[in-house]
């Protein structure tokens, strides 16, 4: 248990049997009174973001999630398969946890689960990754004054917009904070 006074940014707590993580925190005192702590909140499991308040002295339940490394290895329908990096053992996960960063996935890329309970809950995934160019369109430069560019498809479905000069069979480096082209590779 710890106080909801040391809660801060990050932090993932367990309140009314809900799984939440703390986006921002606010510290509140009002004249006389104990002071308030307002905290905006991600619920883990649902995805949805709320509010909760809460009054100095009051205790909330910390949760520790494990962190370990996995490698990805394959889609199955509405499941990603994972296969962790020390004993080989292989996890589902459900595709809805990574939302639309399924499309940075690519075959034996690692990255990190962090689960509660054998629940995956979140992943943190490496800042860059490499995909290959299926699909460009081919484009002009012409006249322009900045930088054009162009909507290329990677080999995982991924959408990137690119400089003009990134064709098909490239391998292009991504941002995965972004989803920014940063370099040809």
């Amino acid at each position: 248990m710890i106080e909801v006074t040391q809660l801060k940014r990050g932090v993932t707590f367990e309140h009314d049997n809900q799984l939440l993580r703390v986006v921002d925190y606010e510290h509140r005192k009002m004249g006389r009174g104990k002071a308030t702590i307002k905290v905006k909140v991600f619920n883990v499991r649902t995805g949805s973001r709320t509010e909760v308040t809460f009054n100095s002295g009051e205790r909330v339940q910390n949760i520790r999630l494990e962190k370990r490394s996995y490698q990805y290895l394959y889609q199955d329908d509405t499941f990603l398969v994972f296969m962790e990096v020390e004993d080989f053992s292989q996890k589902m996960v459900n595709a809805t946890v990574f939302g639309d960063d399924i499309g940075y996935l690519k075959d034996n890329l690692e990255i990190e689960l962090l689960d509660y309970e054998d629940e995956v809950l979140d992943y943190n995934l490496p800042v860059t990754v490499e995909l290959e160019v299926t699909q460009a369109e081919n484009a002009v430069a012409g006249n322009t004054a900045t930088g054009a560019t162009k909507l290329v498809t990677c080999e995982t479905g991924l959408q990137v917009r690119t400089p003009l000069f990134v064709n098909v069979g490239d391998v292009i480096r991504v941002d995965t904070r972004s989803g920014d082209y940063l370099t040809r590779a």
